[in-house]
This record gives C-alpha cells, sequence and structure tokens, in this order.
C-alpha cells in the first residue's frame, strides 16, 4: 500500500526557516562578502547626502526665530558653514562677523528694525540704558534656547521627509530622521566646545561697517568704557527715534500751476530719512525735478551704492552732479538709472520745461592718495562749465540754471545764466554776483549725515522748492524748508520773494537782502504776504 506524504502544519514550516536564517546568519562568511560593494558605497552616500540636504532645506523653511533684542527686532538662525562663527548682518550698512566657534554651523543674526515702541520707552526712561546690558543678554539667551529647539525639529522633519519622499520607506525615513538629529547635537556640542567669548572684542566688519572703528572706536574700547558708550548710545537712540518722527509732519502747499517747480537738495551724506523727506515734498509741493547739487554719499565706495535705490522711486526726474565725497563709481550707477540725469563736463539737458547744465566736483577727498587742488581745482573746473554755458548760448540753447557743488566753482559762471545752485558748506545762503548772476546755496538735506551725531548741536536738515515761471524761466520765489536736525522736533517753513538782481549786492545767508522777515505759512498767496515760520511738532 502506497504512503501518501502528509505536509508540516504551518508553524512547523515557519519555525524551520526562522531557524535557517539564523544559521546562515551565525555561519562564518567569507573573507570576500567581508568588503564594502560600490553598491554599498553608493547607499551609504545616498543617505548621507539626503541627511544633509534634508536637514538643510529644514533650517531654511522652518529654522528662523525672530526674537526682540533690547529695541530692535532681530531674526536668528543657522546656517551650514564650513567655518562656523557668528554673522551679524545689519542692513544696508554691511554686517560684522566673530570667530564666535568652531563648527560646522553658522549663527546668522539679522537686524530688521527698530521698534518705536521699545526705542521710545528709552527715550523717555533714559535709566533703562543701565539695564540694557543685562536685558539684551537674557534677549539673546532665550532666543538662542528657541532656536535650538525649533533647528532640532527642523531637521528632523526635514530630513525625514526628504528620504520618505526618495526611498518610500518608513523605516529609512526615521533612520534619516536620527542621523540628522545626532549630525545637529554633535554640531552643537562642538560649537559648545569652542565658544570664544572674547570674540566679540574682535569682530571683522565688511560693508560700510568697515569704517564703524574709526567712528565710533574699536570694540574693546567699548567693552572699557562701556558707561560713557550706554550714554552715547542712549542719544542716538533718541535723536534717531525723534528724526524718524518729524519726517512726515511736513506743511501742505498747494503749488501755483503757472510756476515750475525745483526741489534743491544737497550734501544728503548717507543720511536715509532724506528720501522720506524728499519724496514727502514732492508729493506734497508737485515738484517737477529735484536737483542734487553732490555729496549724495560719505565715501563714495561700491557697497554705498544700494543706498541710491530709492531715487528711482522719488516720482520726479533727478538731475545730479558729483560731489567732493562722491566716487566716478557712484556717478557711473546712477547713469543707470532711468529717471536720473548726471550732469558733467558742462553738460547741458532740458527737463520740464528748464534747461540744466552741470559739472562734477573735481576733487574726491575719501581718496587720500590723491593730493587735493584746492580752489585753484574748483575755479578750472568753474571756468569750464562757464565756457560750456557760453557755447549753448551761442547755440541758441541758452541755460537757465547751472549747477556746481563748490561755491568756488558755481562763483566762475558769474554772468552766464541767471541761476546757478552749490551746496558743500551745509548752510543755505544766497548772494548776486557782481555781474548779475543769482547764487543760490544749499544747506545740508542730510542734516551732515552721521557728523550729526558727534556734536551736542546737529546741523539742521535743510532744502528748498524754488518757483520759477513758465514762460521767462526766471526765478519768482523760493521756500527755505527746515527740519531742526537731530534730537529737535520742530520744522520751519520761509518763504523768500525775489526781486530784480541787483549787481554787488553781496551774500546774505538764508534771505534775500530786501527781505527783512521773509517767512510765511505755506500756502499763502506768492506775492508777499509775510509771516513768521511754522513750528511742527510729531
Amino acid at each position: 500500500m502506497a504512503r501518501v506524504p502528509v505536509a508540516a502544519p504551518h508553524h512547523i514550516r515557519r519555525a524551520s526557516a526562522t531557524l535557517a536564517r539564523r544559521y546562515r546568519a551565525l555561519r562564518p562568511r567569507p573573507a570576500a562578502e567581508l568588503v564594502p560593494t560600490p553598491r554599498s558605497w553608493l547607499r551609504t552616500l545616498g543617505m548621507a547626502a539626503v541627511v544633509l540636504l534634508g536637514a538643510w532645506l529644514g533650517l531654511l523653511a522652518v529654522g528662523d526665530v525672530r526674537v526682540p533684542v533690547g529695541p530692535m527686532d532681530t531674526t536668528m538662525a543657522l546656517r551650514p558653514s564650513l567655518t562656523g562663527g557668528t554673522k551679524i548682518n545689519v542692513s544696508p550698512l554691511g554686517d560684522l562677523r566673530l570667530n564666535s566657534h568652531e563648527a560646522p554651523v553658522r549663527l546668522d543674526v539679522t537686524v530688521d528694525q527698530l521698534d518705536p515702541v521699545r526705542a521710545q520707552a528709552l527715550v523717555d526712561h533714559p535709566e533703562r540704558i543701565s539695564g540694557l546690558q543685562q536685558e539684551i543678554a537674557h534677549d539673546v539667551a532665550h532666543g538662542t534656547l528657541d532656536l535650538a529647539v525649533r533647528s532640532c525639529v527642523a531637521v528632523v522633519l526635514g530630513a525625514t521627509g526628504l528620504a520618505l519622499a526618495v526611498y518610500r520607506r518608513p523605516r529609512r525615513a526615521l533612520a534619516a530622521g536620527g542621523l540628522a538629529l545626532a549630525l545637529l547635537a554633535v554640531s552643537g556640542g562642538t560649537a559648545y566646545a569652542t565658544w570664544n567669548p572674547k570674540s566679540v572684542l574682535e569682530p571683522k566688519f565688511s560693508g560700510l561697517l568697515s569704517s564703524a572703528p574709526s567712528l565710533v572706536g574699536n570694540a574693546r574700547n567699548i567693552v572699557t568704557e562701556f558707561d560713557v558708550y550706554q550714554k552715547e548710545l542712549a542719544r542716538l537712540v533718541t535723536n534717531v527715534t525723534k528724526l524718524y518722527d518729524v519726517t512726515s509732519t511736513l506743511p501742505a502747499y498747494e503749488p501755483d500751476p503757472t510756476t515750475i517747480r525745483v526741489l534743491h537738495v544737497s550734501d544728503i551724506h548717507l543720511n536715509p530719512a532724506s528720501w522720506k523727506i524728499i519724496a514727502s515734498l514732492v508729493e506734497q509741493y508737485r515738484i517737477d525735478v529735484i536737483v542734487d547739487s553732490g555729496d549724495t554719499m560719505d565715501h563714495g565706495t561700491a557697497a554705498e551704492n544700494g543706498f541710491l535705490d530709492p531715487i528711482a522711486d522719488l516720482g520726479a526726474p533727478y538731475v545730479w552732479v558729483r560731489g567732493n565725497h562722491d566716487s566716478r563709481t557712484t556717478q557711473r550707477y546712477l547713469e543707470r538709472m532711468k529717471n536720473v540725469h548726471v550732469l558733467d563736463d558742462g553738460r547741458a539737458v532740458t527737463i520740464a520745461g528748464l534747461r540744466f547744465a552741470g559739472t562734477g566736483d573735481p576733487q574726491f577727498t575719501p581718496d587720500r592718495s590723491v593730493a587735493p587742488g584746492g580752489d585753484r581745482a574748483e575755479e578750472l573746473a568753474g571756468a569750464r562749465l562757464a565756457a560750456a554755458l557760453r557755447d549753448q548760448k551761442a547755440a541758441g540753447t541758452p541755460v537757465d540754471i547751472a549747477i556746481a557743488h563748490e561755491p568756488v566753482a558755481a562763483r566762475e559762471t558769474d554772468g552766464e545764466v541767471p541761476l546757478v545752485l552749490a551746496g558743500h558748506v551745509h548752510h543755505e545762503a544766497t548772494e548776486i554776483m557782481k555781474y548779475g548772476t543769482r547764487l543760490r546755496i544749499e544747506g545740508s538735506t542730510g542734516g551732515s549725515g552721521l557728523r550729526a551725531v558727534e556734536r551736542p548741536d546737529p546741523d539742521p536738515i535743510e532744502t528748498s522748492v524754488l518757483y520759477l515761471d513758465r514762460d521767462t524761466r526766471r526765478l519768482q520765489a523760493w521756500d527755505e524748508i527746515r527740519l531742526g536736525g537731530l534730537g529737535r522736533t520742530t520744522a520751519e517753513v520761509a518763504r523768500h520773494l525775489v526781486e530784480d538782481n541787483r549787481p554787488g549786492t553781496g551774500a546774505t545767508p538764508g534771505a534775500t537782502p530786501s527781505a527783512a522777515t521773509p517767512s510765511t505759512r505755506p500756502g499763502a498767496d506768492p506775492s508777499g504776504s509775510r509771516g513768521t515760520p511754522v513750528p511742527t511738532t510729531p
């Protein structure tokens, strides 16, 4: 009788298979099998790439933390780096780098803006400055802890999500997340072990901040003389806060539609508040053209060029000549802007019905390698401008307004043009010269820039609106606009009426020779009603 084979029960077969696998795992393997194959190397490198890329993407997506530090709003973030350290961005001035640690991660701190509420609190209660150091230390510590937690979550989610998308296996995705967390922990431990608190004494500056040590002293002096620094910081915060408050409170004026309105600005010297003031005046006075008689910059470096970008949005054509603080690099940057007309070497242009001609300053004082030419160089530049004016007149296209930065150069145009504009001296003045040309010198529309915080009585912010007859293209009147400067909260607008030019009248700073009290409220009749300067408080 034949024997029929009987299949083993299911659980017996499964146990046998398990024993077989364990036996094969315990069996000694040939040496050839122990050598990693190219395929295994590729798998390892692929996993490493996924972990690194996923962690980096996670940090970019959710790794930033907004932290208030004293009166400032900042953003902190961790970024991959071969050198480590800390980078503090102060846009648009540049950044400073601290050799704070050595690890494959860098701490980025971006100063976003000055919080007006907290800054005003310091202004109203100067005694709080004494505790500002402890407050900032507490804010930074709190922000760093928050950043560490958020970064851990970010790298785990980034690496896990990317591994799941690539491999589609939960185990590998979890392994990638664990590796990313371990990598961040090792980096953090390395940074902690190599932390150098003294790095703040030796920062590396870039951009406009590269001149900071020469302006405010090096960091070592600030640390050793912190009491003095606290007082200067309080004064700086006070002045800047009040400046920005007053710029939006200028009086309104309804212009006469029969006049051409020219806004004359000069010597802005990198003051960012100037652009807000100019934009406000262009809108309120319906300015037809803006004339800048130079020194828009302070050092003329390429790093400063970004400061000029708001010119494109001022809402009016912008006529510009180079000052002694503006470089050829500055000039080339402005020449590429659509609404800017750069005048140099007597070049003439017609805008809004007026013909302008101008020349750049022949001297560039920030370049210490070039010996300044003094008044002689200015006189030669002015003589070339005067010759260009004569050529324009001979060609039947006489110039209405000439522009030079230095008054010394501008005086050489006497008799060749009805009106010449200049700046440089940081105070307003009007002079009718010997042969009848009116010289109008503008003050500093930037309040002398950063120099304003170096003296107890800062320079005022000054600019003028010129009214010219549309038919004769001659000056009829002008409004002098003056803000009280850093730390002051008044604004004045004074109307000046033009009488016939009388040769030899002489110079009268800020007034026409015949106007005893030439001040009036904006919006008054240009025919000559007079009043008092208008104070404006925020």
